[in-house]
């Protein structure tokens, strides 16, 4: 079966997202448009990325689970996805300054973009207040949420990679 909107692609794999992952987004929802900014001041708006299979990867320095996780997301899906034209993967480090988020990327050993929002008003757009930071947010080729992770399990994480394969294959 040929799935044709990210609504469906997204009920295969996930049929509702848990309460506790203090998501205010849906399923299926076209992702809000905001600008990011990178360290060294370059920006863009996440509408300008249409076209192309998104992973949003919500962190901060401060967080150990999303240390734990990055090696996984640098290893296992920018290293195997970065030459892809169809593909973006975006950090958004939340509310440190620009120093803070470059010594963590060192730190860490990642080489993907890791963007600034410093006052958190990015993560606001996606969550419910006082939401805890590691979560992973997949959007379709249309700009459709497809996939929403909480944490950093390695079967959820796992599913995660198949929905970004298989949406890079459509």
């Amino acid at each position: 079966m040929t799935l044709v909107s990210g609504m469906a692609f997204s009920q295969q794999y996930q049929n509702e997202i848990p309460h506790d992952y203090g998501y205010k987004i849906e399923l299926g929802q076209t992702v809000p448009d905001f600008e990011l900014v990178l360290p060294g001041g370059s920006k863009t708006q996440i509408s300008d990325l249409r076209g192309k299979v998104i992973m949003l990867q919500f962190t901060a320095s401060w967080c150990g689970v999303c240390r734990k996780e990055m090696p996984h997301i640098e290893n296992e899906i920018w290293l195997k996805h970065k030459n892809n034209p169809d593909f973006a993967l975006l950090g958004i480090d939340l509310k440190e300054d620009e120093e803070t988020v470059v010594e963590f990327q060192k730190q860490t050993g990642i080489t993907y973009p890791v963007a600034l929002d410093t006052e958190g008003s990015i993560f606001e757009k996606f969550t419910v207040p006082d939401a805890g930071v590691t979560r992973n947010i997949i959007i379709n080729k249309n700009g459709k949420i497809v996939f929403l992770t909480r944490l950093f399990k390695e079967e959820e994480f796992n599913q995660m990679k198949d929905v970004i394969n298989k949406l890079l294959k459509e």
